[in-house]
């Protein structure tokens, strides 16, 4: 059964192509949210196994969305992203909750597999 995916961003272009990349590896995409009281609703919804998740979002910060999403036993695991370095992020990705952090340029599969394993 395929790994299911919630993608947070707010630029529409990111969605579109992070889901044509994690698709086209068998990664079944169950939701997009542009923001992120959105994407509290959506994970609580569609309950995906991963949230693809941008740092910076128009009204919460990707951080802070993390931390609501990862509270709780069955959450599913946070994966941060940005066009920025991760050496921008360190210390709040390390106290996210977050999974780990992909840059957005890096996005692929295979770096997804690598950061859940």
């Amino acid at each position: 059964m395929a790994q299911t995916v919630l993608i947070v961003d707010d630029h529409p272009s990111f969605r579109r192509s992070a889901r044509r990349v994690l698709e086209d590896a068998g990664y079944e995409v169950v939701g997009e949210a542009p923001d992120g009281t959105s994407a509290l609703a959506a994970a609580r919804e569609l309950r995906p196994a991963i949230v693809l998740l941008d740092v910076q979002l128009p009204d919460l910060d990707g951080f802070e969305v993390a931390l609501r999403l990862t509270g709780d036993p069955g959450s599913p695991a946070v994966v941060l992203t940005s066009i920025h370095d991760r050496s921008d992020f360190a210390g709040m990705i390390a106290r996210s909750g977050a999974r780990g952090f992909l840059p957005k340029s890096d996005l692929s599969a295979s770096a997804l597999a690598e950061i859940l394993s």
